[in-house]
Formats: C-alpha cells, sequence, structure tokens
C-alpha cells in the first residue's frame, strides 16, 4: 500500500499547481490560531504531518520558531517547499516518509495534523499512528480532518470523516482534548469543505 500511496502523492505533486489542488491555503489560520494558543517557546519542537508544500511552515517560520520539522510522503512537495522557502529552507527538518513508516529519532512539543490522518481508514492504521503520536508527542497535538459535513474523498482516494466526539474518543488513550472548531475551507476552485479541528494535551500517564 505504501508504495501505491507514494507513487499516488508523486504524481499529485509532480503535475499540478498548488491553484490545481483543493486543499491549498494561503494563510493556514486555523492552525496558526491553535498554536499560538500553546504559548510556546520559539524553540519549541514542532512537526507538521503531511506538511508537503503546505505554508504552515512560512508562518512558522515569520513567527520565530526555529526548530521546525515538516514531514511529508512525497519528495516532490518538499521540494517545492524548499523551492518556496529558498535559502529560509536550511532553518527547516524535512522528512520524506509515509506516517505509517515514520520512526521519529526525537520526540516533539507540539504535533500538528491537517488532512493527512483522514486519509486512515482503517483500525490498524488509526491505531498505528496513535501509537507514533503517543510516543512522539511531549505536550500537544492538533489534528485537522473532514467534519461530517465535509467531503468522503480527497484527491481521488477514500478517507474518513469525523465529529467531535469521535475524534475524542479515537485520541482519548493518551490525549486529552483541549478544545475543537470546525471550518469552512474555500478551494482554489471555489468549493467549500468542512473541516473539524480539535488540539489535545498529552496526558502524563498517556
Amino acid at each position: 500500500m505504501e508504495s501505491t500511496s507514494k507513487n499516488h502523492w508523486e504524481t499529485v505533486y509532480e503535475t499540478k499547481n498548488p491553484d490545481q489542488v483543493s486543499w491549498t491555503q494561503q494563510i493556514p489560520k486555523t492552525s496558526l490560531e491553535f498554536i499560538r494558543s500553546f504559548n510556546l517557546n520559539k524553540i519549541a519542537k514542532i512537526i507538521d504531518i503531511g506538511g508537503g508544500d503546505s505554508k504552515l511552515v512560512d508562518y512558522l517560520l515569520e513567527e520565530g520558531f526555529t526548530n521546525i520539522t515538516v514531514l511529508d510522503i512525497s519528495l516532490k512537495a518538499i521540494e517545492k517547499s524548499k523551492q518556496r522557502l529558498g535559502d529560509k529552507a536550511k532553518k527547516v527538518t524535512w522528512i520524506v516518509s509515509d506516517i505509517m513508516e515514520f520512526k521519529p529519532e526525537t520526540t516533539f512539543d507540539v504535533w500538528h495534523d491537517r488532512a493527512t490522518f483522514h486519509f486512515l481508514t482503517s483500525n490498524e492504521q488509526i491505531e498505528k499512528y496513535m501509537k507514533i503520536a503517543r510516543y512522539s508527542v511531549n505536550e500537544f497535538l492538533t489534528i485537522g480532518t473532514f467534519s461530517e459535513s465535509g467531503p468522503t474523498k480527497c484527491s481521488g482516494l477514500d478517507i474518513k470523516q469525523y465529529s467531535e466526539a469521535q475524534l475524542t474518543a479515537v485520541f482519548k488513550n493518551g490525549f486529552e482534548k483541549i478544545r475543537c472548531v470546525q471550518e469552512d475551507h474555500v478551494t482554489p476552485f471555489d468549493t467549500t469543505q468542512n473541516f473539524l479541528f480539535c488540539s489535545f494535551k498529552k496526558q502524563l500517564n498517556g
């Protein structure tokens, strides 16, 4: 499955510009608001899961964060981000990996994931993700998925929708919910996708 998935995303990023994919955000407003709400030190370790060519890293650098990691399954997506950032890209740790194969060499103060988690549709995949997250996260975790009012597919692939109660239940083994919000994301094609964003705090006994 991993190689098929990797091939899918490499093709997407090879053949499409940001204005040709639905998930593009000029300003990742909700993600930034959640991260700011954690009142972090600027040396806090932040990882963006499935960050690809997202502009979240641009804004985090602009706000003075110095310890940012971006993980994506697609080398092409990461190359696009590096090209966009220019010399600033050297300040970021870049990891090309399927999240299912990720073997962290460090832990993180913030784990941010907008629209990777909802591609995991089997219980086995979800539990594997949770195991990696529980091991990797020191303090905070932010997840953005399609809500129950959102699409059922993305980029031609099936996704799993979540309600606030469902997402909280999945993460309760290790994390305590802080808050959730819903956001209408307007795509470059002027369609609307409803997202659910939740932030969690690591349980000390988690």
